[in-house]
């Protein structure tokens, strides 16, 4: 780590507060609650994410446009349909909305619509994209590499800021092990290094670690109780119909379940759940 200059700490207190939006914020007292589909499939199904998660404590959306898929013949996104459909359901749900870069050439598009561009596993080493981010006036979510070490990880954010970006925020999604029974293995010891290595915020995805949807709840508590700044979790309004990531999936109710039952943790760790008072009275979803 002795190469990283701008993402490690400077002293046992030091953390930084990145901007997601106006009124949402990630790094400090309040958690960060992520909530949405694997993927935007249309004004309909968006509309019904956002009109359950703004009356939730959840405190942004995700959902993506243009997607890495294993197979070249699998569904790879609704593009800048899409990020049209994410920035009008921001618009009238208040939610801010987060979704992916996979290319340079994406980028200036998907900073016109999205709150915060989010750079998945198989690209937290596509370093001309991370250099290219860094001149963005945007929040970049950093998910950790498939194998990927900690000190790829915190090298990777270290792109990013030197660049000039230092709202960066990085996210654990697990990583492949030899064992098949969940998608990959989450790393909370790796939270609870990062959080002591950096000074940036952290968040979790235990969607994407676990694989299946039974196992997503405990973790993402589990995650909260070790240190954790937020979470980025996958639902939909009907899970197993999602066209990516259909087993992951929660439903919109157990989503809003899992939130809600995040609040007696978080107090026992310091931490709270924003209000959502300031967000509902804005909603004119169906």
């Amino acid at each position: 780590m002795q190469k990283a200059q701008l993402a490690l700490k400077a002293h046992p207190s030091h953390k930084s507060l990145v901007q997601v939006s106006e009124t949402v914020t990630v790094g400090g007292a309040d958690l960060l609650i992520v909530a949405g589909p694997c993927t935007v499939e249309s004004q309909a199904q968006m509309e019904a994410v956002a009109s359950r998660m703004a009356l939730a404590p959840v405190q942004a959306l995700r959902g993506g446009v243009y997607k890495p898929r294993t197979s070249p013949y699998d569904f790879q996104g609704l593009g800048l349909e899409g990020l049209k459909i994410l920035a009008a359901v921001r618009e009238r749900s208040g939610l801010p909305v987060i979704t992916e870069v996979m290319a340079i050439s994406q980028i200036a598009e998907i900073a016109t619509y999205a709150d915060v561009l989010q750079v998945g596993s198989r690209n937290m080493q596509n370093f001309d994209l991370l250099k290219a981010l860094g001149s963005v006036k945007r929040p970049i979510l950093l998910k950790r590499g498939l194998s990927a070490t900690l000190e790829e990880f915190v090298m990777a954010a270290e792109y990013i800021l030197s660049a000039g970006n230092s709202n960066v925020i990085l996210c654990e999604r697990g990583i492949r092990s030899f064992d098949s029974y969940t998608r990959n293995v989450l790393d909370l010891g790796a939270v609870v290094a990062l959080k002591q290595i950096t000074h940036l915020p952290v968040i979790v995805d235990p969607s994407h670690a676990t694989g299946k949807r039974e196992l997503v709840a405990d973790l993402a508590r589990g995650a909260i109780a070790c240190g954790a700044d937020g979470l980025i979790v996958e639902c939909h309004p009907q899970p197993e119909q999602s066209v990516s990531d259909a087993r992951q999936a929660l439903s919109l109710e157990a989503m809003v379940e899992l939130a809600e039952s995040l609040a007696p943790i978080a107090a026992a760790v310091g931490r709270s759940l924003p209000s959502t008072a300031g967000i509902a009275p804005r909603l004119s979803l169906v």
